[in-house]
């Protein structure tokens, strides 16, 4: 190209790629006259040639020292996307890796998605998963939206808030789990600066007045520091950092703090030349100012999940100033600024090491894949990891695991190993018996004990915060009732064809193979499950088969369909499910009512839970019925139901001493259990009145239950809580 814009362009990126060989070197080069002749007649919206964003953010690339083949990525990153080139045609010139890499960076425009919302969950599934097999994808997307927010101000303003919403709440917090500590800056204050223009300004303007009021107070701070370590004989250098704007403003809002209330904006680091002068400086920094007790934290010792390293301690300097001290060697200096680009930055010395940092959480996201294929599932599983906001605790063999904060025991076992979670009974917190939802604090010693019995309930999903336990408890509780929805799903789909004329589940592979493209299912198992699930409409599949045999010849048995019309006419409901009770992942007994045998009951098949066993008297069935009557199946009580009922339950009580176990023993002899108990939040005089949850076989003895109770003395009133009409 021959636009003055574009040479110079070129050639500021090609002095920057002093460290490739020539061999790599002329591979760039032709990825560069590929885009360019690719990108030809495209202009960017501040009216340059649009092959000047491509060799931004090679350039950007290149700062980083990525190998030739991120940069051709980088250059190529847009070719496919709005070229009409093809992943054949970039594996073919430039090799399989380089097209993995920029098929790793395309849009999902061509694929069809009911909302912006779910192509961009989408798309960011597609390059997590991308940057999983090859974390270069995420470093060249990173560079990308650099480039693309620095240059914001060319765009229609329009597009600000939205470009800016999703840097902030998916880029930036990338940059930071993988310990880009610049990127994650730059990123986190531009995105600011384009959401809250008056507000950046605002805090710019201020933060330079009091730069400029501390100046001399940092100045002597460093001069004391610096005789100090003169004295010790210990080597130092010092920096100092700033927070970002947006988190200054972020504590200021959080905490109705003004900004001259913020006393942390600014820390001074200390760089020594190895591990124990870190210690060695903090006792010297200790003597020279007064530390605050609480504001320590060894950063050394337990590291960040994306590799962080460094002591922090806050002390108070001259005046009264609180000042927060950093003290790191040169090598964790790298690391904080550079996370996972450290392996390219300083490749030569350290042959990759640092190659793993941060990447941990990346490969888990492939587990996380394997067992979910919603994108909106994935996206609330991983979407806690990327905020870890971190604890420290410890295995009782002294093995230090770091999970996000608010984890739970739970976490922990899933984190030492998928079958330790499964399998996971009980557990002991700094020797103590603990429930499996306690949340963890740094420094706990933590000890579960696993059981063959035991397994994954679906309470468990609101016991957990990481993305992979997360994911494997749903995956174990698909997987487990798997086979129960799809037996569940072919009856309902069976009963829907003969309401439309069909006896039984049709042979004709054309049928079927239709039948699945239509509904987007991979095979008739999953079809099934889907339906028993209640993701799909037993009816509205059996109408689109009727349609695809009546394309081969096939049409409906009149007589049948005469029949299951009659049979029919009168309800709503399309079949028939018989409840015993037993331990049937396909259904789910509902909250807001709690049935047992004997009450009357209607079936919904929600759209993420499955089959939803109601009581015919209860508001919610009600409701549901008047807005999703397709939804309803007919279910009746087995004959003799084998397993266990959740009922609630009211006793008002003569207060006195002992009472509460009295009530307690008196319904344990009467053969149930007490899952839950609440009481009055007011404190009556005379009365107290006890809401249970117990474990029942029936109404009967319910009934017979509620009989018993109130003819205790200390007892005035027993009811069975029952659905609102």
């Amino acid at each position: 190209m021959s636009y003055p814009v574009v040479v110079s362009a070129y050639a500021a990126f090609l002095e920057k790629l002093d460290y490739l060989k020539d061999a790599d070197l002329a591979r760039v080069e032709e990825a560069f006259e590929f885009a360019a002749v690719a990108h030809s007649g495209q202009f960017r919206s501040s009216g340059d040639p649009y092959i000047t964003h491509p060799i931004a953010v090679a350039e950007i690339c290149a700062t980083w020292k990525l190998d030739a083949e991120a940069l051709m990525a980088a250059l190529m990153h847009d070719a496919m996307e709005d070229c009409g080139v093809t992943r054949d045609d970039i594996a073919r010139q430039f090799g399989d890796t380089v097209a993995e890499l920029v098929d790793g960076l395309t849009k999902l425009d061509k694929l069809h998605f009911n909302s912006r919302e779910e192509n961009q969950a989408e798309s960011f599934r597609k390059m997590l998963l991308a940057m999983a097999r090859d974390v270069r994808v995420i470093l060249v997307k990173l560079a990308d939206r650099t480039h693309n927010m620095r240059t914001m101000s060319d765009m229609p303003r329009s597009k600000w808030g939205r470009i800016s919403t999703e840097t902030m709440e998916i880029h930036v917090p990338i940059a930071n789990r993988l310990g880009i500590n610049r990127v994650y800056r730059e990123l986190q204050d531009l995105a600011f600066k384009h959401l809250y223009p008056w507000r950046h300004d605002t805090l710019v303007k201020a933060l330079g007045r009091s730069r400029n009021r501390r100046k001399e107070v940092v100045q002597k701070i460093h001069a004391e520091v610096d005789a100090s370590f003169a004295k010790s004989g210990i080597k130092i250098r010092l920096g100092n950092q700033e927070k970002t704007l947006y988190s200054i403003y972020k504590k200021m809002d959080a905490k109705h703090l003004s900004f001259a209330q913020v006393t942390d904006s600014y820390a001074v680091r200390v760089i020594v030349p190895n591990l124990i002068d870190c210690y060695t400086a903090l006792g010297v920094l200790h003597q020279v100012f007064r530390p605050v007790p609480s504001k320590f934290r060894d950063y050394i010792a337990n590291p960040k999940s994306n590799g962080y390293q460094s002591l922090h301690t806050t002390l108070v300097g001259p005046s009264g100033v609180s000042m927060d001290f950093q003290i790191r060697t040169e090598d964790m200096n790298l690391v904080d600024e550079n996370g996972v680009l450290t392996h390219w930055m300083i490749q030569a010395r350290a042959s990759g090491s640092g190659e793993q940092l941060g990447t941990k959480w990346v490969q888990s996201l492939l587990d996380i894949q394997d067992e979910t294929r919603d994108a909106h599932e994935f996206w609330d599983n991983v979407r806690v990891d990327l905020f870890p906001d971190s604890v420290y605790v410890f295995t009782p063999k002294n093995q230090m695991l770091t999970l996000p904060r608010g984890a739970t025991v739970l976490d922990f076992a899933y984190a030492i190993h998928s079958n330790v979670g499964e399998h996971t009974s009980g557990a002991r917190i700094n020797n103590e018996q603990v429930p499996l939802s306690t949340v963890l604090k740094s420094g706990d010693i933590v000890e579960v004990t696993t059981s063959p019995e035991a397994v994954p309930h679906p309470s468990w999903l609101t016991i957990v915060r990481t993305g992979r336990a997360k994911s494997k408890i749903r995956y174990y509780l698909k997987t487990q009732g798997q086979s129960e929805t799809a037996v569940l799903g072919e009856r309902l789909l069976l009963q829907a064809l003969r309401a439309e004329g069909i006896s039984q589940l049709p042979e004709a592979k054309a049928a079927w193979d239709g039948l699945l493209e239509r509904l987007g299912a991979r095979n008739k198992s999953e079809l099934f499950s889907d339906i028993g699930q209640g993701k799909r409409i037993a009816v509205f599949a059996a109408k689109q088969m009727v349609e695809l045999l009546a394309e081969q010849g096939m049409r409906p048995d009149a007589v049948l369909l005469t029949q299951e019309r009659y049979k029919n006419k009168s309800s709503s409901v399309t079949s028939a499910v018989v409840l015993d009770g037993g331990n049937n992942a396909a259904v789910k007994y509902a909250k807001c009512c709690r049935p047992v045998p004997g009450d009357s009951v209607a079936g919904y098949l929600d759209r993420n839970a499955g089959l939803i066993v109601h009581n015919s008297d209860c508001a919610v069935c009600k409701k549901l019925l008047s807005k999703d009557a397709e939804r309803f199946v007919e279910v009746e009580w087995a004959d003799e139901p084998k397993g266990d009922f959740e009922t609630g339950v009211v006793v008002t009580i003569i207060n006195g001493k002992g009472v509460l176990g009295k009530i307690a023993a008196e319904i344990a002899a009467l053969g149930s259990d007490i899952t839950h108990i609440t009481m009055d939040d007011e404190v009556a005089m005379n009365t107290t009145e006890l809401k249970f949850v117990l474990v029942v076989r029936d109404r009967q003895q319910v009934e017979h239950m509620l009989r018993q109770l109130v003819k205790l003395s200390y007892v005035s009133r027993a009811y069975r809580i029952l659905p609102a009409a």
